[in-house]
């Protein structure tokens, strides 16, 4: 019984991931499709990158929080509803109980400090440069969960980020007014004395959390990372993530925020341990609810391959090669450029290795990048000019840096003299041959 019991992970494991997609029957894929992705996750956590980014977002947002509710404040006050913004943060830290009430009055008397007049021009620059700040560095913390290595361009960053900053909570607060109208509207009171539909409304008030919390994580899926992210896969990570993240903080303030613990252990350090401890697990949640809607929107990406890359000499020149021959292809054909997901699924490689590649090469100067929201990939010149001798010298000595040179290592004659024959011999034998020669090789060879 007890060998069995050992060795039900291993057939568990061979059941989820041995199988071939197709060859599961339709009512199972959805499961097993859950399993991997839970399987997959767990794998990241344990990997210790998303649990890093997620300490990371902890300190900065400890920075950022009160520049950034100066911000809001400011623009709520001119729309007169600056005082509903004391409601919001107590709802965000409704897990902390009554400490939560003690950090909102804090917070809030910090922000009634911040006074533009008193910054002056400079202080209220590095108040705005600490809040996009905070939002650059989730943005990357999003960027890493979807395996995007591009982060957007300086000017849109700015003016993304302050349109988040400017007009987000506008828009916030004008739905919970009209949220709050509702609510007081005689029909709605009216109709609560209906005993069904009282029922019926009290379970929507106990829902709309949820929904709320679902809506805005769906949001954030799709915006913030830089990349187009399907909206039926933020929904699901925003689901998850959504009542993982309700529940989390039910579970918090019944548990760990009313335990004595932290207080004899801690003592007047022990309502800042705690806030600091929920919002880790905020930030944690909030990145596996990306990391899944990542792997829903790819599926290619569903294997037991390690993020940690470790492609060898040989793999990284063919594969570079592979890809400026498909490019070169299409460029010759006049079709579309090739994205980074398309790559990736074309040569069934991990989109961070070809991303890798891929930078490697726009630094080289052998691609450009187009603009747009899905960047495309073209020569960065006329094909049957770029020699393959000098595409190969500049995929081999990528990685080299000033401080990391070929040249600068230890001279020994016959290592020299056998490097200059292997380089001779690679760069003589295509020598006369240019990316044309890779990507129409049957025009070339007429």
């Amino acid at each position: 019984m007890k060998l069995k019991l050992l060795a039900l992970p291993a057939k568990l494991s061979s059941l989820i991931w041995d199988t071939p997609t197709e060859k599961i029957p339709a009512k199972l894929q959805p499961f097993i499709t859950s399993l991997r992705i839970a399987h997959l996750i767990i794998r990241d956590l344990l990997e210790g990158q998303l649990t890093l980014r997620s300490m990371g977002l902890v300190y900065t947002t400890l920075l950022a929080m009160v520049p950034l509710l100066a911000v809001s404040f400011s623009v709520l006050k001119g729309f007169g509803v600056h005082n509903q913004l004391e409601p919001i943060v107590l709802n965000l830290l409704a897990a902390l109980g009554d400490k939560g009430i003690e950090i909102t009055q804090r917070i809030l008397s910090f922000v009634d400090n911040t006074k533009a007049g008193v910054l002056g021009s400079m202080g209220l620059a590095l108040l705005l440069f600490t809040v996009v700040s905070l939002l650059q560095k989730i943005e990357r913390a999003f960027n890493f969960a979807w395996r995007v290595s591009e982060h957007r361009p300086l000017a849109q960053r700015f003016s993304d980020y302050l349109s988040v900053i400017f007009i987000g909570p506008v828009l916030v607060f004008t739905a919970l007014g009209m949220t709050a109208s509702i609510s007081s509207a005689s029909i709605f009171k009216d109709a609560m004395q209906i005993k069904v539909i009282g029922v019926l409304l009290s379970f929507a008030g106990w829902l709309i959390p949820y929904v709320l919390i679902i809506i805005a994580f769906t949001l954030i899926y799709i915006l913030v990372p830089n990349t187009r992210v399907k909206f039926k896969s933020a929904l699901i990570g925003g689901v998850v993530s959504g009542i993982l993240w309700e529940t989390t903080g039910w579970l918090f303030a019944a548990f760990v925020v009313n335990s004595a613990k932290y207080t004899a252990i801690y003592s007047a350090f022990a309502t800042l341990i705690i806030f600091m401890i929920w919002m880790y697990l905020s930030w944690l949640i909030l990145l596996i609810g990306s990391s899944i809607a990542f792997y829903h929107q790819h599926p290619e990406q569903r294997n037991l391959q390690s993020r940690i890359l470790r492609l060898s000499n040989r793999m990284r020149e063919k594969v570079s090669l592979l890809i400026l021959s498909l490019i070169g292809q299409h460029y010759y054909h006049n079709k579309p450029g090739w994205t980074m997901d398309a790559l990736s699924q074309k040569l069934n490689i991990g989109i961070e290795a070809i991303g890798l590649l891929i930078e490697n090469m726009l630094n080289a100067k052998l691609l450009i990048q187009t603009d747009g929201e899905t960047p495309t990939y073209l020569p960065a010149q006329a094909p049957e000019t770029l020699k393959l001798n000098s595409i190969i010298k500049a995929i081999r000595q990528s990685g080299e840096t000033s401080n990391l040179k070929f040249e600068k290592l230890p001279q020994m004659e016959v290592i020299d003299s056998l490097y200059t024959d292997i380089e001779s011999s690679i760069y003589d034998s295509v020598k006369d041959k240019t990316l044309r020669d890779l990507s129409m090789p049957n025009i070339a060879d007429r």
